[in-house]
């Protein structure tokens, strides 16, 4: 699982943006978004530093249940 369609909301950013920020289909990127589709780790690397996050700000949810 993964938390890109957050990070893309908190941050005002579009899918379609970030499919042409890294040379990727919208399909792509919505199957990405969707958790549908994991990203590889160099794609998950490559949206992290376009969207200047951490890949863990990627992953993991910054509300921990106890």
């Amino acid at each position: 699982m993964n938390r890109i369609k957050e990070v893309l909301k908190a941050k005002g950013i579009t899918q379609t943006w970030l499919a042409k920020q890294m040379g990727k289909s919208y399909n792509a990127i919505n199957e990405y978004a969707r958790n549908k589709r994991q990203p590889s780790i160099e794609d998950l690397y490559q949206i992290a530093k376009i969207l200047q996050v951490s890949a863990k700000d990627l992953l993991i949810d910054k509300i921990e249940s106890k």
